[in-house]
């Protein structure tokens, strides 16, 4: 009996070490998915359908776009990583959701056209840009 009673206490260790575990086995992708939604508030999988009905890969690497693979503008893949944007602007989520929606206003002589972006569309495109880690 009182062996039975250990075997028992035993799975009941055993499933709250692993319920207590779970939070640590997600992949950093997974991590890096919320972290952006929480940081930037949009949705990743819309950015990411966003970007390719605005054509953001003829100019832009952007891993995990179909078809974003242009090398005419920066590469996309490693944004976070930037101190700035544009060259002049501190590269924060709220700054890019301004370039991504307004860069004439910030950098007038630039290439990247002005789209009409929305201010949800570029939220979502930003977060998606974020969760690329």
């Amino acid at each position: 009996m009182w062996q039975q009673g250990k075997t028992v206490k035993t799975a009941i260790l055993l499933m709250i070490l692993l319920i207590a575990l779970a939070p640590g086995c997600k992949s950093a992708h997974e991590k890096a998915l919320i972290e952006a939604k929480s940081r930037v508030g949009g949705d990743p999988e819309r950015g990411a359908f966003v970007i390719q009905r605005y054509g953001c890969g003829g100019c832009h690497n952007i891993p995990g776009v179909v078809g974003a693979g242009g090398k005419a503008a920066p590469s996309l893949a490693h944004l976070t990583n930037e101190a700035y944007i544009s060259g002049t602007l501190q590269n924060t989520p709220q700054n890019v959701m301004r370039w991504i929606r307004f860069p004439h206003s910030i950098l007038p002589q630039t290439k990247m056209p002005e789209l009409g972006i929305g201010e949800t569309e570029a939220r979502d495109i930003t977060t998606y840009l974020w969760s690329l880690r």
